[in-house]
Parts: C-alpha cells; sequence; structure tokens
C-alpha cells in the first residue's frame, strides 16, 4: 500500500466515523441536547476571548509610532 493510498484510507475510515457519530448523535435527543448545549458553551466561550485578545493586540499596536 503505498502512502498515498493509505492517506485516502485513512480518510475514509475517519469520514465515515464521523458521519456515524453525527448520525447517532442527531437520532439520539439527549445526545442532541447535550451536543447544543456543548456548542453553546463553545461559543459563548471561544468568541469573546478571540475578540478579546484582537482589541487587546490591537491596543498594544497602536501605542507604537510609526
Amino acid at each position: 500500500m503505498t502512502e498515498a493510498s493509505a492517506r485516502t484510507a485513512a480518510n475514509v475510515v475517519i469520514a465515515a466515523a464521523g458521519f456515524a457519530a453525527a448520525y447517532v448523535i442527531l437520532t439520539t435527543p439527549p445526545l442532541r441536547r447535550l451536543a447544543a448545549r456543548g456548542v453553546r458553551l463553545w461559543l459563548g466561550a471561544s468568541v469573546p476571548v478571540y475578540l478579546a485578545n484582537q482589541v487587546r493586540h490591537a491596543w498594544v499596536e497602536s501605542a507604537h509610532s510609526a
């Protein structure tokens, strides 16, 4: 098996596992609620942190003279 075909096979296996997991999560109401809660938590934490870092970086950069 060549490296390219091994990489392709691995990608197919990973994609199939992802689709299977998504199907199980979407068709099981408790898992669907858990996933939705996790997405809300992730978005609620990561987006404000990203924006705060961008504001801090802009603040630091604006202090430097050209």
